[in-house]
């Protein structure tokens, strides 16, 4: 590993902190991208004149491509510079998004998903840039507002749909898309310095990589198409078949590999390992919360004798809360990290958002019960998401917090395609009988109870999952304070 001279005057530090405006941008461009097409799936499904089924591959392909780059663009970052990959991260939304404003086919938008979905890299190479460039008082913080940006603007992304829907067409989404997009290569470029660390003795790892990349897209695939061709089916366990041969010659390549692309010893440590437990619990909560939360308050109250008969935007301003709670969730996790570890934030995530969830199951007549819960989960997501990288980066190395991060964020991603797939499960399961003439397929009262309560047993699981890591330091010792941050065995003070 080579390593640039660090700042050392405090007006030099001073400086690096305005990094941290562009990198916040650049994760709200991904979270608002990703989100966006979620409520108005159905109406493209019109539109574009396709089956419902086949409309939910811009959704899968997304959360491919997002899956697999994360992870890689991770890794590269570490090996030859984050600020290149961000750029390259980035470059990839700006075109999905100009490819999606530009056509009218169906088949294009989906490679347009696709490409949006490299912005997925941003997360883990923002993180460790902020680990990079921030004073060290700062970085606790910088990482926590970072990762509390991917619950905000998924939110965020929920209004600005129904918003632009009211007065433009579908393609206004992948305009706002393009045009945030462009602000954050513009801002990154001439804000984002050169890299301090990168790992210039670190090699290249294909076949892992390609064996990630496959084990992966047979997972992805068969959870998210599950309930459309059957759990049962032969496609869908064939391809669970395939993801787990495929996985483990993954790990036997990554354990004889010089230079693997993901450390497996890195990635079973206690504070790693369970870190990515609790992150794929978080994103099934958070993923299946909206798409529940949002389709709930769509249905016709008339005919449901529940819901809200909400338009889009009126449902994305219900779960506007959500984004308001991850807002608060960030200086305050950051200072909870400071002064006692990211356990307790982490624990507080997940009670919240069973809270939220538990609440919901039990009062949801009201539009105030929506905006209650969809608030109270927004602070616990926020606050999950804050946590989770100050875990993993007090257990491994700067020269491979990137990838530490990626996999973390992929791992949300699986979570967020089981939650989705789930929630979906529940609710097509019990529909309610309605006359013939009704071309309307609505899950009854019950169905949505079970669905809230899932997510609510799924979230206090989260909870309960940082308590496995026995030996958490403050973020003072792990994220920055006295300890040097080149040393392996000071950054690992969260290991059990």
């Amino acid at each position: 590993m080579s390593e640039a001279p660090q700042p050392t005057t405090a007006a030099e530090k001073q400086s690096n902190a305005r990094v941290l405006p562009a990198l916040i941008l650049a994760m709200l461009s991904f979270s608002v991208v990703q989100t966006a097409v979620v409520p108005i799936l159905p109406s493209l499904a019109k539109e574009l004149d396709v089956s419902g089924s086949n409309i939910t591959w811009l959704m899968t392909a997304n959360l491919l491509s997002a899956a697999v780059l994360t992870p890689l663009l991770g890794r590269f970052g570490d090996l030859r510079g984050r600020k290149p990959m961000l750029l390259i991260s980035l470059a990839g939304l700006v075109a999905g998004s100009a490819l999606a404003v530009s056509t009218h086919s169906f088949s294009w938008l989906i490679v347009a998903r696709v490409l949006q979905g490299a912005g997925g890299g941003v997360m883990p190479l923002a993180i460790s840039i902020v680990r990079d460039e921030l004073p060290k008082q700062k970085v606790t913080g910088g990482v926590a507002a970072i990762s509390a940006s991917m619950g905000v603007g998924s939110g965020l992304g929920l209004v600005a749909t129904g918003l632009l829907l009211e007065h433009w067409n579908y393609k206004s989404i992948f305009w706002m898309g393009l045009a945030f997009g462009l602000l954050a290569v513009a801002l990154v470029a001439f804000r984002v310095p050169s890299d301090p660390v990168t790992d210039k003795d670190g090699g290249a790892d294909p076949l892992g990589a390609l064996t990630l990349a496959g084990w992966l897209s047979a997972l992805l695939v068969a959870v998210s198409q599950g309930n459309h061709w059957g759990w049962t089916s032969t496609k869908t366990l064939g391809l669970f078949a395939v993801a787990a041969v495929v996985a483990l010659i993954w790990g036997i390549i990554e354990t004889k590999v010089s230079h693997p692309l993901v450390d497996l010893k890195m990635m079973s440590r206690p504070a790693v390992a369970f870190t990515n437990l609790a992150g794929l619990l978080i994103g099934f909560g958070m993923y299946g919360s909206f798409m529940v939360i949002s389709n709930f308050a769509q249905t016709p109250e008339k005919l449901a004798h529940y819901g809200f008969t909400a338009t889009v935007l009126h449902a994305g301003v219900m779960l506007l809360p959500s984004a308001i709670g991850s807002m608060v969730a960030a200086p305050v996790g950051a200072l909870l990290i400071a002064r006692r570890g990211p356990r307790l934030p982490l624990v507080l995530g997940g009670v919240l958002g069973a809270i939220a969830m538990a609440y919901l199951a039990l009062r949801h007549s009201a539009e105030g019960d929506i905006y209650t819960a969809s608030a109270i989960f927004g602070l616990g997501i926020g606050l999950a998401f804050a946590a989770m990288p100050a875990f993993i980066n007090g257990a491994v190395p700067v020269e491979q917090s990137g990838i530490a991060n990626g996999m973390n964020s992929v791992l949300r991603t699986v979570g967020g395609a089981i939650g989705t797939a789930v929630m979906t499960a529940i609710l097509t399961g019990d529909t309610m009988k309605l006359p013939p003439k009704i071309q309307l397929l609505l899950p009854t009262l019950d169905a949505y109870k079970h669905a809230f309560w899932t997510t609510a047993i799924v979230c206090i699981v989260a909870g309960a999952v940082p308590f496995l890591i026995r030996t958490v330091k403050p973020a003072a010792t792990a994220l920055g304070g006295s300890a040097p941050q080149d040393s392996s065995a000071e950054l690992a003070k969260t290991d059990a």
